[in-house]
């Protein structure tokens, strides 16, 4: 690195600058990216972002704490972007209405099987309690999942790393698997993105359809609040497994 880059990366380091711009311009690099290779599933912009930011704090040796700094900055924006998904939700109020019968029982059971079989097949392969439990909130959205996964006794850091992972598998997998077994409704898409995928699958499928997003961003919501009610029932059957 040359000497003056070297000063000016150092002298970042000590500013929130260095998180927020390294995120943002991460972002747009791999949005360019994305679109080069035609905007193919696996080509997906946070994915990409993510190890672009990956290697520049690799490279440039800088301590996650010092990146974070910055980066807390975008994490905020977490929250309201979630309730902007109540946008789309109300222009469909009146297909939610109608399909009101249908939503409730399935993302009920998303939510059992989401957390069930993480935590079974975990259990299963020989992972320790804590990482147990830390994976049983992994389909909610980051906040509430570390909630959940601190009440009953996860580590919440780990929870955050099986929501991210858990996005971007969803995110990768939910238009496959929709195309797969035939599945063309855009409220049903919607549903299986905001059950199993959160915020991230949702965001991808409003991009593709208004419809899945609004419910997508419903099902981020009762899924929370299922979620929430059904894992520590989880967790004590499992304390005993």
């Amino acid at each position: 690195m040359r000497p003056e880059l070297a000063h000016l990366w150092v002298y970042l380091q000590t500013t929130p600058l260095l998180g927020l711009g390294a995120t943002l311009l991460a972002y747009q690099a791999a949005v360019a990216i994305s679109r080069k290779l035609g905007g193919h599933t696996l080509a997906n912009p946070m994915l990409i972002a993510i190890g672009l930011l990956v290697g520049l704090m690799l490279l440039t040796h800088t301590p996650y704490d010092v990146y974070f700094q910055g980066a807390q900055y975008v994490q905020f924006l977490l929250g309201p972007a979630t309730v902007a998904l109540a946008v789309p939700m109300h222009a469909n109020l009146g297909q939610i209405r109608r399909s009101a019968h249908a939503i409730l029982p399935a993302i009920l059971a998303g939510s059992v099987v989401a957390a069930g079989s993480a935590m079974l097949i975990a259990r299963l392969l020989g992972a320790s309690p804590e990482v147990v439990l830390s994976l049983a909130p992994k389909s909610v959205t980051t906040p509430i999942a570390m909630g959940i996964s601190e009440q009953i006794g996860g580590q919440p850091s780990l929870t955050a790393v099986f929501v991210l992972l858990t996005g971007i598998a969803a995110i990768i997998l939910v238009g496959p698997v929709m195309r797969l077994t035939r599945i063309t409704d855009w409220r049903a898409h919607g549903l299986a993105a905001g059950t199993a995928g959160h915020a991230l699958a949702t965001a991808r499928v409003l991009l593709l359809n208004e419809t899945a997003g609004a419910f997508g961003g419903l099902a981020i919501g009762l899924n929370g609040l299922i979620t929430a009610l059904v894992v520590p029932l989880l967790a004590r059957l499992f304390a005993g497994f």
